[in-house]
C-alpha cells in the first residue's frame, strides 16, 4: 500500500515536471512568436538638430561679392562654401571677421587648390557648416530674370538676365523702417519665452514682401502673432513667418493656404494685431512686422519642441540691398509688385504676371497714410521710422496657425 502510494506520488511529480516543461517550452515558443511579429526598432534618423547661424552681414556681403565676381572668371566661387570654410576656421564665431580672410582662401582656390584639400583635416565640421548654411542661404544667390525699366518698350519694361541676390527685403521699396537685433529677448504674453525673430518697425499699411518664393502653409489668426502668414520655401528647408499684420486688411486677398508666391510679391500689410485669443484685435503696442526664419531638416522639426529658429537680424540687413517696388490698384486698394521675376528654381507652372493696366494703377514707392491713430514706430534708442510723405494715398484701415513672436 505504501509502495503503491509512493509510486503514484512519483508519477504525479514526474507528470507535473513534464507539464511544466511543456508549458515553459510553449511559453518560450509563444514569446518567440511574439518577438518575431514585432517590428524591429528603426535606426535613428541622421539630420541636423540645431543651428546657431553666426555669419555677419559683412561676412555674407564679402562672400557674395566674391561669388558674383567669379562668374566671369575661370574658377567659380561658391559663397556658401566660403562661409562654411571660414566657420571651420573660427568655430562659427564671426565677431572678429575680416574681409581679407576670405580674400586669402579665394586666392588659393583661384590658383587651383580645391576646397576638399583646404578642409581635409576638419571635413566633419566643414560638412556640418556647409549643410547648415546651405539650408539657410541655399536659394539666395543665383541666375534669374527680372523685369527692368525700358521706356522704349510698349509696356515700359523688358526682361533682363542677372546673377546675384534674388531674394527680397520684407518691407516694400520706399517705405521707412527701423530694427535692431532683438532675437532672444524675453516675451511674457501667454508664457515666458524667447523672441524668435526680428521685429521690423514701420507704419500701418506698409506692404509686406515675400522674401523668397514658396508655398503658403499657414494663413490666419494666431493668438501670439495675430494675423500671420507662413511660407515654406520650394526646397522645404526654410519656413518664413510674417506676423502682426494689419487689422481688417492683413493679407493680399488672392492668397490662401496652398497658394504659390514668388520672391518680391506683396503678401500682406504691416500692423499690430495679436496677443489675443479673440481674432482681429490690436493688442501689440508698436506697429511692426515680426519676421522669423525656421530651418527644417526633417518634418519632425516643423512643429513642437524640436523647432530651429535662427537669429535672422544679419540676414535682414543683407536683404535690405534688394527691395521690391510696388504699385497700388485704386479700385481694389491692393498693392502689387512693379517688376516681375523668373527663377529657374521655381516650379515650371509659375508664370509671370502681366503688367497692370494703366487705367487702374497708381505707381508708388511711398507709404500710405495711417488709417488708425497710431504713434510712429520707433527703434533702438528712439530711432524713428521714416514717415509717409505728403502725397501718400489713403488706404482702408487694417482685417487669417504657426509660431508666436
Amino acid at each position: 500500500m505504501y509502495v503503491s502510494l509512493r509510486l503514484k506520488k512519483l508519477t504525479l511529480v514526474a507528470a507535473a515536471v513534464i507539464l511544466c516543461a511543456v508549458v515553459a517550452a510553449g511559453g518560450c515558443a509563444l514569446y518567440a512568436v511574439a518577438r518575431e511579429g514585432e517590428e524591429e526598432p528603426q535606426a535613428q534618423k541622421d539630420f541636423i538638430k540645431w543651428v546657431d547661424f553666426g555669419p555677419t552681414y559683412e561676412a555674407m556681403d564679402k562672400a557674395m561679392r566674391l561669388d558674383i565676381q567669379s562668374q566671369t572668371e575661370e574658377v567659380k566661387l561658391n559663397w556658401i562654401e566660403l562661409l562654411a570654410y571660414q566657420a571651420l576656421q573660427n568655430g562659427g564665431n564671426f565677431k572678429s571677421f575680416k574681409a581679407s580672410q576670405l580674400d586669402v582662401v579665394a586666392d588659393k582656390l583661384r590658383k587651383g587648390v580645391t576646397m576638399e584639400e583646404l578642409t581635409e583635416s576638419g571635413k566633419k565640421y566643414y560638412d556640418y557648416y556647409l549643410e547648415a548654411y546651405t539650408a539657410v542661404l541655399g536659394e539666395f544667390v543665383g541666375e534669374y530674370e527680372i523685369e527692368v525699366k525700358d521706356e522704349a518698350s510698349p509696356t515700359g519694361k523688358r526682361w533682363g538676365k542677372k546673377y546675384g541676390l534674388k531674394v527680397f527685403f520684407p518691407i516694400a521699396k520706399g517705405y521707412g523702417y527701423s530694427h535692431y537685433d532683438d532675437f532672444g529677448n524675453s516675451r511674457s504674453y501667454g508664457f515666458r519665452r524667447k523672441h524668435l525673430g526680428n521685429d521690423i518697425l514701420g507704419y500701418i499699411g506698409t506692404p509686406i514682401i515675400a522674401v523668397e518664393g514658396g508655398t503658403v502653409e499657414a494663413l490666419g489668426w494666431n493668438q501670439y502673432g495675430g494675423w500671420r502668414i507662413g511660407i515654406r520655401s520650394f526646397d522645404k528647408k526654410r519656413y518664413y513667418y510674417y506676423a502682426h499684420l494689419r487689422k481688417n486688411f492683413p493679407f493680399n486677398k488672392s492668397l490662401e493656404e496652398g497658394s504659390i508666391v514668388k520672391a518680391g510679391d506683396v503678401i500682406g500689410y504691416l500692423g499690430r494685431t495679436g496677443y489675443s485669443t479673440e481674432e482681429n484685435v490690436n493688442n501689440i503696442t508698436q506697429n511692426h512686422l515680426h519676421f522669423g526664419i525656421q530651418l527644417i531638416f526633417d518634418e519632425s522639426q516643423k512643429e513642437g519642441n524640436n523647432e530651429i529658429w535662427i537669429d535672422c537680424y544679419q540676414i535682414v540687413k543683407l536683404l535690405s540691398r534688394n527691395r521690391s517696388a510696388v504699385w497700388k490698384n485704386v479700385e481694389t486698394k491692393e498693392y502689387s509688385r512693379v517688376y516681375d521675376i523668373r527663377d529657374p528654381e521655381y516650379p515650371a507652372d509659375i508664370q509671370p504676371r502681366t503688367a497692370p493696366p494703366p487705367t487702374t494703377t497708381q505707381p508708388t514707392t511711398a507709404p500710405a497714410t495711417q488709417p488708425e491713430t497710431e504713434q510712429p514706430a520707433t527703434g533702438e534708442k528712439g530711432q524713428k521710422a521714416a514717415g509717409p510723405p505728403q502725397n501718400a494715398q489713403q488706404q482702408p484701415s487694417g482685417t487669417a496657425a504657426g509660431q508666436g513672436p
